[in-house]
């Protein structure tokens, strides 16, 4: 993947861009806070992946001044099954913040919670005991850094129109973030295979699918890694406390009013999540 450059210049004359950025992340923003849906931003703009960054950084920063807080950061399509699924073939990342984080076995609202079109992953989070800051990360300098992993459904959603994304719309809607729940276990990494854990994940009671860590990058830190040496190449650190969600193990399944999930993951814990109107 090229390397990811945000605060790089957008394609065009200056004015031109810095006002296309705005329009685009005024846009998403209001899709975002109306629980609406929008059609693919690359359906009318030729748009780089520096500029869908932008567009995502700009509507970080607006949810911060409504006051929400950055607690970690996500990584998304790292598995092929999801990359078959969306039909986008590189990772990306977004920020995570204390308003989408939901506590094990919580009851979700759909209309509260402003989910629009969402899917659920399941996925390992990394809970950091130390920053890390690349170029450089290796795997083994995840898991050193890392203080615990730990079960974890994510809800991705797109304000995309009928997730018609391309790697730049997903970008530029801080990658397809919803919400998150986190299980209650706290497992050292140090003490774990992650390659080769099993989740498995049910709906409604009935197994849906189970996939190995492998299935994310070879192995879930090998993820992290490949995000702290992206951000690190911008002074970006992952840093001390925040928790950073590795990629799903598994497809994504739609969520629908009255779904109930759980999953299980092979020496690290379960979790579950109900979802109501």
């Amino acid at each position: 993947m090229p390397p990811i450059n945000p605060s790089a210049p957008l394609a065009h004359t200056h004015s031109d861009n810095t006002r296309l950025q705005h329009q685009l992340a005024d846009r998403l923003y209001r899709a975002l806070r109306d629980g609406t849906v929008i059609d693919p931003l690359t359906s009318q703009h030729s748009l780089s992946l520096e500029d869908a960054y932008r567009i995502s950084l700009q509507i970080m920063d607006r949810r911060q001044s409504d006051g929400e807080t950055v607690i970690g950061k996500k990584i998304g399509v790292t598995s092929k099954p999801v990359q078959e699924m969306l039909g986008v073939h590189q990772p990306d990342f977004g920020f995570l913040t204390d308003r989408m984080l939901f506590a094990d076995a919580s009851r979700i609202s759909l209309t509260q919670a402003n989910l629009i079109q969402p899917r659920a992953e399941g996925e390992i989070a990394f809970i950091l005991k130390q920053d890390l800051l690349g170029p450089g990360v290796t795997l083994d300098d995840v898991l050193r850094a890392t203080e615990f992993v730990v079960p974890c459904f994510e809800i991705v959603d797109s304000r995309i129109k009928d997730w018609k994304i391309a790697i730049q719309d997903t970008i530029a809607d801080n990658a397809s973030c919803g919400v998150f729940v986190l299980g209650e276990q706290r497992i050292s990494a140090a003490s774990l295979d992650l390659a080769n854990v099993r989740l498995d994940m049910s709906r409604n009671g009935v197994l849906h699918s189970s996939g190995l860590g492998s299935a994310v990058q070879g192995h879930p830190a090998e993820a992290v890694a490949w995000l702290a040496n992206t951000l690190g190449a911008f002074g970006m650190p992952l840093r001390v406390g925040e928790i950073i969600l590795s990629g799903s193990l598994v497809p994504l399944v739609p969520v629908h009013a009255g779904d109930h999930f759980e999953l299980t993951i092979s020496d690290i814990g379960c979790a579950s999540i109900h979802f109501t109107d």
